[in-house]
């Protein structure tokens, strides 16, 4: 037993094979371990110089748990070293690192929570569809407000339609790749994607042009009829019936608008002293008629673009491919538009980020509007659009300091028993 403390050259290598795990049986001996075992007992002897010492062997069993709680044989020399020494014989713990426990973000909730309620707009309540156009009408709120409060002046127009075509493009693709949809337009639908792209474009260039030549206030106006021409188209078009109940939803929420104008339409450098310069009609009078003929054609091919977005996006059963098509239509043709009518203008930093944020504001409201149309019909949920007039009045009587007036909180009450009524009586469902 006192050699066993004293390091033996030669013989540590067979002294630890004796004690590697085998496979024995409890009944019948091992005789390669006693034969090993015997042969180190002789140069124990011979190494103390006493052949009656004992030594004794301790056969460990194979097993998954006790291999890893065994310690490696560390010969430590030295007296300088404080740390106790080691033997097979030391008592050691499994070696595996705890398992980490998976931590939780602190926005995880929140992330969750967001697209449980973005879930349920798009496609998890019976009025998803009143939701869509709703939740598209507040992005587009958003960007008015954005374009007040830092209004885009070193871009052109043109430019600018550019811009946000070309991240509709992006936007698009990246939503079909990400969905995992081929790219290209489905064949079945091809034909009426792409008129409903150019009815689009051309309904765009046409409430650009009256923008430019008509006061704000009548173009907004002309914008809003929109709606009512859709209904109309939808009737035609699509063949749907126009309930009563709509047709005065969409009356009642125009009227609203028409009171809510009448201030701005009736105030000084209005469009009826235009006609009224020296008794006769000027040149500029007549492109005013012209530009107010543009507009209301600008309302017609907006309210077909709708017709053809809810064919669309019921046909292809996505509607991103409504967004994606007007983006290939509108980009190379607004590209054309800055060679022939305007002059390449570099925006500055901030102009430039202002543009792709309302870009990509402007890709969710559309993406939402064609996801709204193709749940409901036309009638109903256009009439959801002029929650947005109603919000921008309560935005600027509240932070803009615009006077309320009673022409302005009739037309915001009738605007809003309007939507009301709309999302009240509930959508109807169609099963096809």
């Amino acid at each position: 037993p006192n050699s066993l403390s004293r390091p033996i050259d030669g013989s540590l290598a067979r002294f630890a094979a004796i004690f590697i795990p085998t496979k024995t049986n409890e009944d019948a001996p091992n005789p390669a371990l006693e034969e090993s075992a015997d042969g180190y007992r002789g140069e124990m002897a011979a190494a103390s110089g006493d052949g009656e010492g004992e030594i004794h062997v301790v056969e460990v069993a194979e097993s998954s748990s006790f291999a890893d709680e065994i310690s490696p044989l560390l010969a430590v020399d030295g007296a300088d070293n404080k740390h106790p020494r080691m033997t097979i014989f030391s008592v050691s713990y499994p070696r595996r690192k705890p398992p980490k426990e998976p931590t939780c973000g602190v926005t995880d909730p929140e992330i969750a929570f967001l697209n449980q309620i973005v879930s349920w707009i798009w496609s998890g309540s019976r009025h998803s569809g009143l939701l869509c156009v709703a939740s598209s009408s507040i992005i587009y709120y958003v960007m008015d407000v954005l374009l007040g409060i830092f209004p885009v002046r070193s871009a052109p127009i043109y430019q600018t339609v550019f811009t946000r075509c070309t991240i509709l493009l992006i936007m698009s693709l990246m939503w079909l790749k990400r969905t995992g949809q081929p790219l290209l337009l489905p064949k079945h639908a091809r034909n009426v994607l792409v008129l409903r792209s150019l009815t689009g474009f051309v309904s765009l260039l046409s409430f650009i042009y009256s923008v430019q030549n008509l006061p704000v206030s009548y173009a907004v106006l002309l914008n809003f009829a929109t709606p009512i021409m859709a209904s109309i188209g939808a009737m035609i078009i699509l063949q749907e019936k126009l309930p009563l109940s709509h047709v005065g939803g969409l009356t009642c929420s125009f009227i609203g608008l028409l009171l809510i104008l009448q201030p701005i339409l009736l105030s000084k450098g209005s469009l009826t002293e235009t006609f009224q310069m020296d008794n006769a009609v000027t040149d500029r009078g007549k492109a005013v008629i012209l530009s107010v003929f543009v507009g209301i054609f600008s309302t017609i091919l907006g309210g077909v673009s709708y017709c053809l977005v809810r064919a669309g996006a019921m046909a292809a059963d996505q509607p991103v491919y409504t967004v994606f098509s007007f983006a290939i239509l509108a980009c190379p043709l607004s590209a054309i538009c800055i060679l022939i009518f305007q002059e390449f203008v570099l925006p500055n930093l901030f102009t430039f980020l202002l543009m792709m944020v309302l870009g990509v504001l402007a890709f969710y409201a559309e993406i939402l509007l064609a996801r709204g149309l193709q749940l409901e019909r036309i009638a109903k949920v256009t009439n959801i659009q002029y929650i947005k007039v109603l919000l921008w009045q309560l935005w600027s009587m509240t932070f803009l300091g615009a006077a309320p007036s009673s022409n302005k909180l009739i037309g915001c009450l009738l605007i809003l028993a309007s939507v009301c009524s709309t999302a009240y009586f509930g959508p109807e469902k169609e099963n096809e």
